[in-house]
């Protein structure tokens, strides 16, 4: 048997480029201005740098680490009250070569994904313009073929959580965790020096001996001479009465042969974390044939979600029974002396700030007007309903990773017009949200064919996507920071166009990584068929990539039945087959009918779901009209009803409008401005609009602000509105018709309206109902003050009496009290005052109730003194 490997402290040839500290730089950055430019940051940094100059995020988890971090700045700079106010991260700041360097470490014994990824968090918000994040520390080894040896380092191009999975039926545990992948920016830096490193060798010896003679007290981080490296078969366990490995058996040692080169060895490959440390040498294996893993951790996999960064560990045990702390300090300057080479080969013009411009691109060029108005409009599924979709075995399959080569994360729902595709889908969504993991995204896109352009486009599809997902993970907004977009945004003209959209959204899917996205898009029959065809063959393309390449992209459809378009890999669900679809109709039926039991009642609701088939428009639309019918007591008439109602869910809209031949004129006239506009109208369009197609001899006639209030114009759309709610139609969001009855001093009307129970309550009365925001004759009064100002003492005294705030201020600061008295209303004056309010109340112009012009103006208003009204004398 070989003796244990003893390694030897590492010299450097004398023609190295060791004779001064830092020369190695200069060689490798090949940089003409190299003395310049870092006269600059050396100056620069005198002055105390700003937290935007720092590029480089570096954190460590044990005090150990980030001593071997420390050690390689070649400066350090002041600054830890650059950090922002709740951060409470300690960072030792400096410079290694060309870049600015922020390094932190997790607190003492808070190691762990949980607080890796807490120290990340308040890094990157105190540090905004970090471009590259690095992990750097010692791991646990996985010997086999590649023969790791201690003190080498692994380099992660792959993190797996491996404690991340479910425990099924069985009782074992199955894992669920993907590879997560580093930046390509960073990836590229690797592919860089593992290629230096095929002709030169590495420069980590270099960077170890310029450390000590930085450092001389740092010896046990570069001396290993006095290390032993025993490795021991994975089924000998280690004696935990003995501290060290000199009682173990040293028949169980493996044999290795001899390495002729002490320099430490540097391998790529995938590392292993969780939240527990790993200390056996078969579960070791076990996990590491799994996944192919170099090396195990604690700290990466909470990382790279929000902090995506490349991971490089120096080898300090193998992760067996056998750990110990000898090798701790010296594998983790190794790894430190990696991530400084790896830094020189990286340019500063890489990790430079970006453009202001990227930055208002990402914020501001993808949102629009009414950008999720459809979804929001979608009423939320009935309760207890929608359920079943969770449990459906072809929604399951979908959403397992495992499965993915069935799909290639395609599910399309089908169904009827009317059938409750978009309240499912707005049930799947809001769920699976709530259930996106901390580096997940789950986004969605409900198109609106009654919406303007984009609601009813692929580009508005994509900018929303896009949106949702750059906000989310602010990262993946290196997308738009391209010479070629900034040039365009910068022009008057800029204007996104659907294919450059596309392209983004592939680009920001593919440095994904292992983060995993799930996309909802509704009602695809709202959308051009063309470029809904085109959408679907770009979406086919992205996610056979996707699949190739591990990335987690899940989208599901839904639309009515397409007959031309379909997807041909992905998992697909027929609405009103569904047995859950049925019973949710059943549930709906069940609970809404009000007819109380009996047999009768019992076929009257079977008769309404047998008619439905899977509908539940037409089921909710008939519910109403047959409750109508109960509500009467006219039993006798509802098989009859329901026997005429037809059973096409268009037949039904055709025979709810027509019933009554009521108004058709105008009905008619508003169906043709809603269908045929262009773009959905304002409330004042709408109004005018219709006004002038029923009398266009007097529609402009008629127009004054002070009686076609914008409450005038709410009532008038209200009513239209009941009849066309079976249309699916949504108009702007509609307030109360109370001012319609106030301005023609209507005061039963009011009263009428103010007991309703979608009326306003007593506690906001006064502050919610605004009614003149939109003229500027009347902006900023309130309902109380108005109607005192047009003298309806009879509505003012309802209004009091319903709690309204009798001293509330308008925009000008005016009180009820002060235009009562600037019109001269005397009786509205007392009642004012027997109800407390305010004399010396002052406006915006510091003018009080009894001030001039308003008790001048008004000789009949009420004065201090005047025997015939109650107010205080004069001090």
């Amino acid at each position: 048997m070989n003796p244990p490997d003893r390694g030897k402290r590492g010299r450097v040839d004398t023609d190295e480029e060791t004779t001064a500290p830092g020369d190695f730089k200069r060689t490798r950055l090949g940089c003409k201005d190299h003395d310049e430019h870092l006269g600059r940051i050396r100056e620069r940094s005198l002055k105390r740098l700003s937290h935007v100059d720092y590029t480089v995020g570096w954190i460590c988890a044990l005090p150990l680490e980030m001593a071997a971090a420390v050690a390689m700045l070649d400066e350090t700079h002041d600054g830890n009250t650059l950090k922002t106010h709740n951060d409470i991260n300690t960072y030792t700041l400096g410079r290694i070569g060309l870049h600015n360097v922020v390094i932190a470490c997790l607190p003492t014994n808070g190691y762990g994904t949980n607080n890796a990824a807490a120290v990340a968090a308040h890094m990157s918000a105190s540090f905004p313009c970090l471009r590259i994040r690095l992990m750097v520390g010692i791991g646990g080894g996985v010997p086999g073929e590649l023969d790791i040896r201690l003190g080498d380092v692994v380099v992660g191009n792959a993190v797996v959580q491996y404690d991340l999975g479910k425990t099924i039926q069985d009782g074992r545990f199955q894992r669920t965790s993907n590879l997560q992948s580093p930046p390509h920016n960073l990836m590229t830096a690797v592919a860089k020096l593992q290629s230096n490193h095929i002709s030169v060798p590495s420069k980590m010896s270099a960077i170890l001996s310029e450390m000590l003679e930085r450092h001389p007290p740092m010896s046990n981080y570069t001396d290993r001479s006095l290390l032993e490296d025993y490795l021991f078969d994975n089924s000998y366990d280690h004696n935990e009465q003995f501290t060290s490995c000199r009682n173990c058996d040293r028949s169980k040692l493996l044999e290795r042969p001899n390495r002729v080169n002490k320099e430490p060895k540097i391998y790529y490959g995938v590392i292993a974390s969780a939240n527990r440390v790993m200390k056996h040498g078969k579960t070791r294996d076990q996990i590491a044939q799994e996944f192919n893993v170099l090396c195990f951790e604690m700290e990466a996999a909470g990382l790279m979600g929000h902090f995506p960064c490349l991971v490089i560990r120096g080898i300090c045990d193998y992760s067996d029974s056998h750990k110990n702390k000898q090798w701790q300090g010296y594998a983790a300057a190794t790894a430190a002396a990696y991530a400084k080479e790896l830094l020189s080969v990286i340019h500063p013009n890489e990790t430079q700030k970006k453009p202001v411009i990227a930055t208002s691109f990402t914020t501001d060029s993808f949102r629009f007007e009414q950008i999720d108005s459809r979804q929001t409009n979608i009423k939320t599924a009935h309760a207890k309903t929608c359920e079943w979709l969770l449990h459906h075995p072809g929604y399951m399959t979908w959403l397992d990773p495992t499965k993915f080569s069935q799909h290639n994360g395609f599910l399309w729902i089908k169904g009827k017009p009317g059938a409750g595709k978009s309240t499912l889908m707005k049930f799947a969504y809001l769920r699976a949200k709530r259930k996106t993991t901390q580096n997940g995204v789950t986004a969605s896109f409900f198109f609106n064919a009654r919406g303007d352009e984009l609601e009813r486009s692929t580009a508005g599809m994509y900018r929303s996507l896009l949106l949702q997902l750059l906000e989310r993970l602010p990262d993946l907004q290196e997308v738009l920071d391209t010479p070629d977009l900034v040039l365009r945004y910068q022009r008057r003209s800029f204007a996104w166009e659907t294919q450059m959209l596309c392209n983004l959204f592939v680009e920001a899917i593919e440095r994904l990584g292992q983060r995993p996205l799930t996309c909802f898009i509704d009602a695809l029959d709202e959308c051009g068929e063309d470029q809904v065809r085109a959408m679907i063959e770009d979406f086919e393309n992205l996610g056979q990539h996707s699949f190739e390449t591990g990335t987690k992209l899940s989208i599901c459809f839904s639309s009515r039945h397409y007959p031309h378009i379909d997807i041909q890999h992905g998992q697909q669900l027929i609405l009103e087959d569904q047995i859950g679809h049925g019973q949710d109709l059943e549930k709906y039926v069940r609970n809404k009918l009000r007819a109380g039991t009996g047999k009768f009642v019992e076929e009257i609701r079977t008769e309404v779901l047998k008619k439905a088939a899977g509908v539940f428009m037409w089921a909710v639309l008939v519910v109403d009209i047959l409750n109508k019918e109960f509500s009467r007591g006219r039993n006798f008439a509802v098989r009859k009803r329901l026997q005429e109602i037809p059973a096409k869910l268009s037949e039904l809209f055709k025979d709810i409008l027509t019933r009554d031949n009521e108004n058709m004129a105008d009905l008619l006239l508003c169906i043709q401005w809603i269908l045929y506009a262009k773009r959905p109208l304002k409330r004042e369009e709408f109004y005018f609009a219709l006004v002038s197609g029923l009398d266009p001899e007097q529609a402009m006639a008629e127009w004054n602000p002070e009686y076609i209030t914008a409450d005038a114009m709410n009532l008038f759309v209200l009513i239209l509105r009941d009849d066309l709610r079976a249309l699916h139609i949504q108009g702007e969001r509609y307030q109360y018709p109370l001012f319609v009855a106030l301005a023609n001093g209507h005061r039963d009307a009011v009263k009428a309206l103010l007991q309703l129970e979608h009326s306003p309550s007593k506690d906001n009365i006064t502050a919610r109902l605004e009614y003149g925001r939109d003229f500027a004759a009347y902006k900023g009064q309130t309902l109380l003050s108005w109607a005192v100002e047009k003298g309806h003492k009879e509505i003012v005294q309802l209004l009091l009496d319903k709690g309204a705030e009798i001293d509330l201020k308008d925009s000008k600061s005016r009180t009820p009290l002060s235009w009562a008295a600037g019109k001269g209303h005397k009786e509205i004056v007392q009642l004012l005052l027997d109800k407390g309010a305010e004399i010396d109340s002052k406006d915006s112009s510091s003018r009080t109730p009894l001030s001039p012009p308003f008790s001048k103006s008004s000789p009949k208003t009420c004065r201090r003194g005047d025997p015939s009204c109650n107010l205080p004398a004069a001090k």
